[in-house]
């Protein structure tokens, strides 16, 4: 009888840390705050900005893999292209709203929230991936075209043996 009422303190002792944890901790419950954070990556369309980091990162590993590796089966980039899922994802956001946190009172997120939620954002909303996204090929091919520039070249030759890069990185 004695080991059964030890056990059953023992229960409602470990019962008794876990929901104090659970009060006390912050990781078990989102703040007000950081749901509206959430609220305001949504509806200013910054969730779905940070979808297109993650097709970029995919991007650009795809193109370090296909440097390296010029036979690759389809079956591969089937696999290759689930790496990074919602979960993936869901921890970037987690990462993110600190950030808001740290830089936004409530109050501002509340008022951006407001503002954002307005039918004049909406075409910004829709609009603004396909936007960052050609604006970033357009920054890719400029910065291409000045790298492969007969003027770059020139200036970057001279520079490099002005500071003797050849003569300092020698293998002896």
């Amino acid at each position: 009888m004695r080991i059964l009422n030890e056990k059953k303190n023992s229960i409602w002792l470990v019962l008794l840390f876990v929901l104090l944890g659970a009060t006390v901790n912050p990781a078990f419950s989102e703040t007000e705050k950081e749901k509206d954070i959430e609220k305001l990556l949504e509806v200013s369309g910054i969730l779905s900005q940070l979808t297109y980091m993650q097709d970029t990162l995919m991007n650009s590993m795809s193109m370090m893999i296909s440097g390296s590796f010029p036979k690759v089966p389809d079956e591969f980039w089937k696999e290759f292209n689930q790496l990074v899922g919602e979960k993936d994802m869901a921890e970037l956001v987690s990462r993110v709203i600190p950030v808001y946190d740290k830089h936004m009172s409530h109050e501002t997120v509340k008022k951006l929230i407001e503002m954002f939620e307005t039918s004049f954002w909406e075409e910004w909303k829709e609009k603004m991936p396909e936007i960052s996204r050609e604006a970033g090929m357009v920054g890719s091919q400029w910065g291409k075209e000045i790298s492969q520039s007969p003027a770059f070249n020139k200036k970057l030759e001279e520079l490099v043996k002005k500071y003797e890069l050849e003569k300092i990185n020698k293998k002896e």
